[in-house]
């Protein structure tokens, strides 16, 4: 063999190793994009779905993009306020719903009620006292939600499905809700 067929065949395995390797980078690319990728949550603002601590979580992206996200799904939007950021928080209504909540949960029982606009979610942290969400931002756009959670990985003591919330109203305030109505 001469040495110019040596090194075509090197060059030749060469180029063969580096589209498989760039196939590889492409496929990972393409599923974490639009199919399934991992996320970070931290912070109080979904106290008890999650912990403080970092929890490292599975989220689909394929709900988000069809419209099929509601109410009850625990979701990763992107800030409306700062686009850099992406927070963890629960749909609690869709375009079309009424939404009543509390102004400031912390110092008075006092509501107001909003109706969600078209192509617009309303979400909120499981934490109420502390959570920063559409009840001071207003309703976000749907085209903000990155993806939908549905598997917690970490830590391995809670692994396992997220699922849905049945109950989207907090207690505090179907209490106040129910008070208004009595009188």
């Amino acid at each position: 063999m001469s040495l110019f067929q040596q090194w075509a065949f090197i060059v030749k395995e060469a180029l063969d190793k580096s589209f498989l390797v760039a196939k590889f980078f492409c496929s990972v690319h393409v599923a974490n994009t639009y199919l399934c990728s991992t996320a970070l949550v931290q912070g109080p603002s979904m106290l008890p779905t999650f912990s403080l601590t970092n929890e490292l979580v599975l989220l689909e992206r394929i709900s988000t993009r069809n419209g099929k996200a509601g109410t009850g799904d625990v979701v990763i939007l992107q800030s409306p306020e700062n686009p850099r950021k992406f927070v963890t928080k629960r749909i609690i209504g869709m375009e079309g719903d009424k939404i009543t909540y509390i102004v400031d949960p912390k110092n008075s029982d006092s509501t107001e009620t909003v109706i969600v606009p078209k192509g617009h979610v309303w979400v909120q942290g499981d934490n109420i006292y502390n959570s920063y969400d559409s009840w001071n931002f207003g309703p976000v756009p749907y085209g903000l939600l990155q993806g939908k959670v549905f598997w917690r990985i970490w830590p391995t003591s809670a692994f396992g499905s997220i699922g849905r919330r049945p109950e989207t109203v907090d207690p505090a305030l179907k209490q106040v809700l129910e008070q208004a109505n009595q009188s």
